[in-house]
């Protein structure tokens, strides 16, 4: 059974398939005593767990969507090609600089999120400020987030990232976006995750171009890095222009988490679709977004 649901994503003898298989098929072996000591040190703490009246919070959104289609939105270049009008009456998922198209055309995402802390720090008062129907950060933003009654906090899971922990590397994905939510290397899969945890059944991705130039007159510390230009990998060039900080996109392991989150979808009987004009995401079947649109009309 595994081997006809994996092999089309996980060629067989790969690290990465060893790794997928693990996290759905517990082994039966009980493991040994090293075994178990090195689980417990790589056990260390990988989130900051949200308050049980935060989890009431989002209790009280599950499901509030069962059903329904929505559209999580890129910040791919492709995005300018995108009339995000006609998406007023749809229900949308923006993140990080989404607001510079709110400058431009006047849009606002019914749901905003931002992950990644560089894009907290330089953004902070614009994050703040920015007026979104639902607003979703991790808990360890909770001293810099206001918190207002649209403001949710969520316990996020940042075991992918932490080489000392035994899920380093490895997807998972929540169903209970309450109780936890796993960081996958971007913050699109944590949307993913929330809009699974709203009820949605039909996610169409739009501006995701899947690439990324890193120009040579950046400054690169580690997996850090400081724009000195414009940016070109975004729709505006302000984005993460000159002065401020980006991580290492690592689109590799953002392709594994995509295909984890299109296995888990496609479980429950829902489907993610790529409605990207253009761009080089082709993990998850391709829409025309017009067609989208049209459809919607009619």
């Amino acid at each position: 059974m595994f081997d006809n649901i994996f092999s089309s994503f996980f060629p067989v003898g790969t690290r990465r398939r060893q790794f997928l298989k693990s996290v759905l098929i517990k082994d039966s072996e009980n493991p040994s005593p090293v075994e178990e000591f090195i689980l417990r040190k790589a056990a260390t703490p990988v989130c900051k767990k949200i308050t049980t009246r935060e989890q009431n919070e989002l209790d009280a959104l599950k499901n509030c969507f069962k059903g329904k289609r929505c559209f999580i939105i890129g910040n791919g270049p492709s995005l300018n090609k995108c009339d995000l009008s006609s998406l007023q009456d749809e229900f949308t998922f923006g993140v990080n600089g989404i607001f510079y198209k709110t400058d431009e055309s006047g849009f606002t995402p019914s749901f905003y999120m931002v992950e990644d802390g560089h894009v907290i720090d330089d953004n902070l008062d614009r994050i703040n400020s920015y007026e979104a129907k639902f607003k979703f950060f991790p808990s360890i933003y909770k001293n810099k987030i206001e918190k207002r009654d649209n403001t949710f906090f969520f316990t996020m899971d940042l075991g992918f990232y932490r080489k000392n922990n035994r899920s380093y590397g490895i997807p998972r994905f929540s169903e209970n976006f309450d109780t936890v939510a796993y960081a996958g290397q971007s913050v699109t899969y944590l949307n993913l995750q929330l809009a699974y945890y709203l009820g949605f059944d039909t996610v169409y991705l739009v501006g995701m171009d899947f690439h990324y130039d890193i120009p040579e007159s950046a400054i690169i510390n580690g997996l850090s890095i400081e724009s000195m230009d414009d940016d070109p990998n975004h729709f505006h060039p302000e984005y993460f222009g000159k002065g401020k900080k980006w991580h290492d996109p690592k689109l590799d392991s953002v392709a594994m988490n995509y295909e984890f989150a299109k296995i888990k979808y496609e479980q429950s009987g829902r489907r993610i679709f790529n409605a990207t004009y253009g761009g080089n995401l082709e993990i998850f079947e391709r829409v025309d977004f017009d067609s989208l649109m049209e459809k919607a009309v009619t």
